[in-house]
């Protein structure tokens, strides 16, 4: 007994000694990562670079997904649709990687899926590998987040590519209804809220404007670090710190040096109607300029639970203009935005009963802030709804990264953590205030697409018009 009491004794010492190593061996090395969530850490290098890594051992495989906080939002009108056109840059030739075939050979001997997304907050550049590679892919993905070479003849071909594509999304027929009700929401703002771009200003972009927007927005302060998948959390936090910790930080905010515009509130609503050739049936939508998370983060939140409860079916909305035949279709959605987030209503009424279902959008819209208009158990299940639809979104490894790094963006990792608990704490009342505050009388965009051959019997300007 006396004999393994001393041995306990001398394997907790021991014990304690390899923890106060391991401790020492993790300051040493700068490491300060913690755990956020069930399976997600996170740890900031020196340079202001922010890594996380969601651990996921499902199947041999890894995301890498690097994020900047770029896209349309830092965009004047000269560079409407450049952030776009520098993502397609991204994969191609770096300093490490001279050509863009040399980039294509390597990304296929690590076995790389690639893609990237451009939106107004953010851009994401992401690799899905085995994750036997995952240290070859980080060291792939830093070549070409920090020294792409923009050549002027691969830049040619890919300014037609860009170009093209916004095209292909210009002959869309809704393309027309979405931009006018964009111009005119954002107005002064609009090519801040444009991820298309500008057709002149893609195709005319030069090596020199692509440096431009590395040298303001790509530095490692200003970006996060995914890495999940099939990893191991010292392994990955390691790999990191060794192949970004040298990366330079900047020595400015581009959001100080180079500010956002605020949006200005509308002055008072703005109704119009677009006739078309391209469209049968007629679309209406009703735009507000919404919360964002800088002003109004409870704001954001009660958007959500407001938008997934009117959207429900057996609600009074779809009620009155769906079941009663007066729309085939009606939907409410809240964007979340660092720099306001638009709040949209729309409608597809049913061709013969333009004016009754657009006379109907105006008595429900003045029910909102209703205090009987909203159930107890209605409110409870878009509570319960929209946690179901978060744990499903966090479902494939490689599409949680992108939500991470969105709202790394548009908001924080601390807000998307905690968005189920504050979705919970939604009360009526905080979904009547946000009605009041920014919906109901308040100024507006209204437009209504109608084909060219129904305006003479349906006559919407007698009454399509702001009251």
């Amino acid at each position: 007994m006396i004999i393994e009491t001393n041995n306990s004794i001398f394997s907790l010492m021991l014990s304690r000694c390899v923890l106060i190593v391991a401790f020492l061996i993790c300051s040493i090395a700068g490491f300060s990562q913690h755990k956020v969530a069930e399976n997600m850490y996170q740890h900031k290098l020196k340079n202001g670079l922010e890594v996380l890594v969601i651990v996921d051992s499902t199947v041999p495989l890894a995301t890498i997904e690097i994020a900047c906080r770029n896209g349309s939002f830092t965009e004047p009108k000269e560079y409407n649709g450049l952030s776009h056109l520098y993502e397609h840059l991204f994969f191609s030739a770096n300093k490490d990687y001279p050509t863009r075939a040399s980039f294509v050979q390597k990304s296929n001997e690590l076995e790389i899926n690639s893609n990237a997304t451009t939106r107004e907050e953010v851009v994401n550049y992401y690799f899905t590998l085995p994750s036997q590679n995952l240290k070859g892919g980080l060291k792939f993905m830093n070549s070409a987040i920090r020294n792409p070479l923009f050549l002027a003849e691969e830049m040619k071909n890919e300014n037609e590519v860009v170009n093209a594509e916004f095209t292909r999304h210009e002959s869309s027929p809704m393309f027309d209804f979405i931009e006018e009700d964009s111009r005119r929401l954002w107005r002064a703002n609009y090519s801040r809220k444009n991820v298309g771009g500008n057709h002149e200003v893609i195709l005319s972009a030069t090596p020199a404007k692509m440096d431009s927007i590395r040298n303001k927005y790509y530095w490692p302060n200003n970006s996060v670090l995914v890495i999940a998948g099939d990893v191991k959390v010292d392994e990955a936090f390691s790999a990191a710190e060794s192949i970004f910790g040298n990366w330079k930080a900047s020595e400015f905010d581009p959001f100080k040096t180079w500010p956002i515009p605020e949006v200005v509130p509308l002055a008072k609503s703005d109704y119009y109607i677009l006739k078309t050739d391209k469209v049968l049936d007629p679309e209406i939508q009703f735009s507000w300029l919404g919360p964002d998370t800088r002003n109004d983060v409870l704001g954001t939140y009660v958007a959500d639970v407001f938008s997934y409860l009117v959207n429900q079916n057996g609600s009074k909305l779809k009620t009155a203009l769906v079941n009663t035949g007066l729309a085939r279709d009606v939907n409410v959605g809240y964007y979340t935005q660092k720099y306001t987030g638009p709040i949209r209503l729309g409608v597809s009424p049913n061709t013969g009963k333009i004016k009754e279902c657009y006379e109907e959008i105006l008595k429900q819209l003045a029910l909102w802030d209703d205090y009987n208009y909203l159930t107890d158990a209605q409110i409870e299940r878009a509570k319960r709804l929209l946690a179901i639809e978060q744990v499903q979104r966090r479902e494939v490894t490689s599409e949680y990264s992108h939500l991470i790094s969105f709202w790394w963006a548009s908001a924080s990792i601390d807000y998307y953590l905690h968005y189920e608990e504050n979705v919970n704490k939604i009360t009526r009342k905080d979904l009547i205030d946000y009605v009041r505050k920014y919906i109901k009388d308040k100024p507006h965009t209204a437009g209504l697409l109608i084909h060219s051959s129904l305006v003479e019997t349906v006559k919407p300007e007698e009454f399509f018009k702001s009251k």
